[in-house]
């Protein structure tokens, strides 16, 4: 998996003052959407937790997805991963995993796992094309409309 993002693009770390545009997109992109707090949490137990935004100075520019991955000894777990919608399908959301593989890999990571819903199609394709293999599911991993809907667990060698 390379780690090539398109041009004009810069990753670097989330920081506390973009939490609101954040959590905006959040609640755009997603039903049952993370909190400023599981955001503010993330960042203080030390995750990797990344922005991705247009132009060449990281922590400036249009805003076009963002990430957040929980780093253990041999292993990364991919808590959240989202493009904007107007961002989709344009490369970034490969670009991004590709970063977040790399970071992983220099952090002594042998594999990197992450959950997504049976229903994120587009989500599965891009975890897909980048690799990953299905080990297992969670059921009732995620609140839904109608109950509960299981995990598909995802892993990828690095």
């Amino acid at each position: 998996m390379s780690a090539v993002l398109a041009a004009g693009a810069s990753v670097a770390p989330m920081l506390e003052s973009s939490l609101d545009e954040i959590v905006r997109a959040e609640r755009q992109l997603y039903e049952f959407p993370w909190t400023r707090g599981n955001f503010k949490d993330s960042i203080a137990a030390g995750y990797c937790c990344v922005e991705l935004r247009r132009g060449d100075r990281p922590g400036h520019g249009e805003l076009l997805g963002y990430a957040v991955m929980m780093l253990t000894p041999g292993e990364a777990h991919l808590l959240n991963l989202s493009v904007l919608a107007a961002a989709q399908r344009r490369g970034y959301g490969s670009g991004l995993l590709g970063v977040l593989a790399g970071v992983a890999r220099v952090r002594g990571a042998a594999r990197l796992l992450l959950e997504v819903r049976p229903s994120n199609a587009a989500a599965r394709q891009l975890y897909a094309r980048a690799g990953f293999e299905r080990i297992g599911t969670r059921p009732g991993y995620y609140p839904a409309r109608d109950g509960r809907e299981d995990a598909i667990v995802l892993s990828l060698d690095l």
